[in-house]
């Protein structure tokens, strides 16, 4: 009898999944996937409608409806001061785990490495072992998870392909400063490596922190893939819609691969989004402004708990320190607070390879104002 032979043994079902499934079974207050509770704009939703209306119901071009690729371009030239040819560098994508997914399939080869930093989104590493890389994982912890680009350094083979950097940073609500940028352009001059950036939080920052993209940098971007998300730009994680920007050397390639992905995208969306960027180019100014003023409330109304807040510069994630609470692991407290007290977090030993003893639990903040003070009101309970 032949035994089926998974290309991925290690994989069950995601915790993210795992932990919504028990909010619902549990009725608790889901404060554990990173999506929004709260709906996309309105101009979205109504443009949306009007191009199905409309009949602009069939493929669009492979790399992107050409009006969205150029306010992509124009997007990227107001927030970096980057000059990006939209016809040759932003292909649009079916959510920016595609992007990533075909970014890494592009350059990874059988025996490559790629260095990814643990927390880490969970997808990075399915995808470089389907392209029969391997990923090499360099552990960030506890408070501060900086990267110790001397650790980098010293992990860094010949078979080093490339690295994957995630600034603003899921889960640590960390973001990458100008030494970090600096290090890492050494390492990639150096090693001639590529780098793959994951920028979906780019426009969520804190405390009139920049974001400093790739895209700042134009001898990094030379060898950089630059992954965006309009569903973390727009409250519209449903709509799975993303990009890439890359040089257009490497864009050529990455179009090769994801024409047989998903060829192209969400005709209606891509018009809609379009809309959305052209004529309410403010709402993406406005979003930091936005989740800060979450995080803040969140924040103050746990100030009373017993857990300790590790502090968030970025995306709509905050980390707390339970080790006054509880001696269980972080996965099991999370089952614990889901199943006792009512509320879904995500542990934060998941988003490791080899995870440390840290008692870190990941809250999202993307929620009403009145959903984040009901769950702080339980949490400082305990």
């Amino acid at each position: 009898h032949h035994v089926f032979e998974s290309k991925l043994p290690n994989l069950g079902v995601s915790i993210f999944s795992q932990m919504s499934g028990l909010a619902n079974e549990f009725s608790a207050i889901n404060l554990s996937q990173g999506f929004p509770e709260f709906d996309a704009p309105d101009l979205l939703k109504t443009q949306l409608n009007y191009y199905v209306q409309q009949g602009v119901n069939q493929y669009s071009p492979s790399s992107g409806v050409p009006r969205l690729q150029q306010q992509i371009a124009d997007l990227a030239k107001r927030k970096y001061a980057a000059d990006i040819n939209a016809a040759d560098q932003v292909t649009v994508t079916s959510g920016a785990t595609e992007a990533l997914f075909v970014a890494i399939q592009t350059i990874v080869r059988p025996n490559d490495e790629v260095i990814v930093f643990d927390p880490a989104y969970d997808s990075y590493q399915p995808a470089i072992e389907l392209a029969g890389g391997k990923s090499v994982h360099i552990a960030l912890s506890a408070p501060n998870y900086t990267i110790d680009w001397q650790v980098v350094s010293q992990a860094i083979t010949k078979n080093t392909r490339a690295i994957i950097i995630n600034t603003p940073h899921n889960p640590s609500g960390k973001i990458l400063q100008p030494q970090d940028i600096k290090a890492l352009k050494e390492l990639v001059g150096t090693h001639n490596l590529y780098v793959i950036s994951d920028e979906v939080y780019e426009h969520i920052t804190f405390d009139e922190q920049p974001h400093l993209s790739v895209l700042r940098d134009d001898e990094l971007f030379a060898k950089s893939f630059v992954v965006s998300s309009f569903g973390k730009t727009f409250h519209s994680t449903g709509w799975k819609m993303g990009y890439c920007i890359a040089p257009a050397d490497l864009a050529v390639e990455f179009r090769k691969i994801h024409q047989y992905v998903t060829f192209s995208s969400f005709t209606p969306a891509q018009h809609a989004l379009a809309d959305m960027l052209e004529q309410q180019g403010e709402h993406i100014d406005e979003l930091s402004g936005f989740y800060q003023q979450k995080r803040d409330l969140l924040a103050s109304h746990l100030s009373n708990s017993r857990f300790k807040i590790l502090p968030s510069q970025g995306t709509y994630f905050l980390l707390l320190d339970y080790s006054d609470i509880s001696d269980l692991n972080d996965v099991e407290f999370c089952h614990w607070l889901v199943e006792q007290a009512s509320v879904a977090a995500i542990p934060l030993s998941v988003f490791y390879q080899n995870p440390p003893t840290d008692k870190v639990i990941r809250l999202c903040f993307a929620k009403n104002d009145n959903t984040l003070i009901e769950a702080a009101q339980i949490l400082c309970q305990l």
